[in-house]
């Protein structure tokens, strides 16, 4: 039997994090909560939580700081959280390495049902999900998933969890388009609540980490009016 999934819960109110913490705690949960960012990093580095809910406005260290610092040691699934409304907010946190966000005010049923989806592909990543540990290769890229690396001619691609699961997704049918609502369906899962926009931004930061080359075709192709697809072997 899996141990309770560990929750960091940062927020500079403190009401915010005693309700969100009294929700997941319910839920079955393990939390712990910080109310600013360096605290937040020492509790992540120490206790190495599976998600980490996090709000974007902390005094000190800002929540976008965090993530980035956050992204140097830890796997765990981000969420943030943001009082803001504009969009170029919500895609500048999942830019520096967010997985998913939530805009306040929020309802905490609906927090616990996205981290409680995180966790579920968190312990799906470590069990390995019943997926093929053979490593995938495309050109000069080399897919690992008993592993978990990816490799482009040689050097290692640092991938957040998300970013993993999406290019696996691609990987398992070269050439073939997903839609974002099929992409969300399979990396996000069919409990997210958010919208397809996140599927862009996140296809956008594995681009940027894959595409080092731009007199090469690209490995993941926009196909217009409908989705993305990995490019086959040769073509």
């Amino acid at each position: 039997m899996l141990e309770p999934g560990l929750v960091l819960v940062v927020d500079d109110e403190q009401p915010i994090v005693d309700l969100v913490s009294r929700y997941l705690t319910a839920d079955g949960f393990r939390v712990r909560g910080a109310n600013d960012g360096t605290r937040a990093l020492e509790l992540a580095r120490r206790e190495r939580p599976d998600v980490v809910v996090l709000d974007l406005m902390l005094p000190g260290i800002d929540g976008l700081e965090v993530c980035r610092r956050l992204r140097q040691f830890s796997d765990a699934h981000v969420i943030m959280l943001t009082a803001r409304t504009d969009e170029v907010d919500r895609i500048v946190g999942l830019t520096v390495g967010a997985d998913d966000y939530v805009t306040k005010p929020f309802s905490p049923r609906e927090l616990v049902a996205r981290v409680r989806a995180h966790l579920r592909r968190a312990h799906g990543q470590v069990l390995g999900d019943g997926a093929d540990p053979a490593a995938t290769r495309i050109d000069d890229l080399v897919i690992d998933q008993g592993a978990h690396e990816v490799t482009r001619g040689g050097e290692p691609v640092p991938l957040t969890p998300l970013e993993f699961e999406l290019l696996t997704t691609l990987a398992a049918r070269p050439g073939l388009v997903f839609t974002r609502e099929q992409l969300l369906e399979q990396v996000w899962g069919g409990d997210f609540y958010g919208d397809d926009h996140v599927v862009d931004v996140h296809v956008s930061n594995l681009r940027r980490k894959l595409e080092r080359d731009p007199d090469r075709p690209p490995l993941v192709e926009t196909v217009r009016g409908v989705g993305y697809r990995l490019r086959r072997n040769g073509t």
